[in-house]
């Protein structure tokens, strides 16, 4: 089994066998109200270089936070997000996909890459230093924490991180945040209404 196949089979069973991650929106912290979020992010993409909200002017963006070690909701979050921009077909370049890392420490801008290759080759993955993550997390009010392991490595750390993915709209404000574990099709319908206009 290839490593891509491997990785979509655990996504794959972590959809049907529940999520053994922590995940703060469903310990009654509860989605922040949109006023609340800010839209903005300065952090650093696959190349090295410098990514901001600014730079997807004039098309949608869908983010989500987590990280590439995460055993079940980021591989399952990625997966629908690679559902809805096959589901999107040709109108998909009018959305960014976006995966942002809460892990600095090990997710280096060539892990990312590879990692959200694994799921489309399209979906962006950018990570930064310690405080521009926490700053463009602040903004739009996710929340995460590291979890040492029981290695007794420091190395060997979980990271509970609030789940889901945020719609931005062309001009980079808030739209909508779909739930963890929303339909990608619904997802996807949510997408179209807003490039046509509803």
């Amino acid at each position: 089994m290839t490593t891509r196949r491997a990785l979509l089979a655990l996504a794959a069973c972590c959809l049907f066998g529940g999520a053994a991650a922590q995940d703060f929106s469903a310990h009654g912290l509860g989605d922040p109200a949109p006023a609340e979020i800010r839209t903005r992010y300065l952090l650093v993409g696959p190349d090295g270089g410098a990514v901001t909200d600014q730079d997807f002017r004039g098309r949608l963006q869908l983010i989500a936070f987590g990280y590439t070690f995460c055993p079940d909701i980021c591989p399952t979050t990625l997966l629908e997000m690679a559902e809805v921009l096959r589901r999107l077909g040709d109108e998909a370049g009018a959305l960014q996909g976006i995966f942002v890392s809460v892990d600095p420490e090990r997710d280096t801008p060539k892990s990312l890459k590879t990692y959200t290759a694994f799921f489309d080759p399209r979906i962006l993955g950018l990570t930064g230093s310690a405080e521009l993550v926490q700053r463009a997390a602040r903004n739009f009010k996710v929340r995460y924490a590291k979890v040492p392991g029981n290695s007794g490595q420091a190395s060997h750390y979980a990271v509970d991180h609030s789940a889901g993915m945020y719609l931005l709209d062309r001009d980079g404000g808030f739209l909508k945040k779909f739930a963890y574990g929303t339909p990608p099709e619904q997802i996807a319908d949510a997408i179209r209404a807003h490039l046509h206009g509803g």
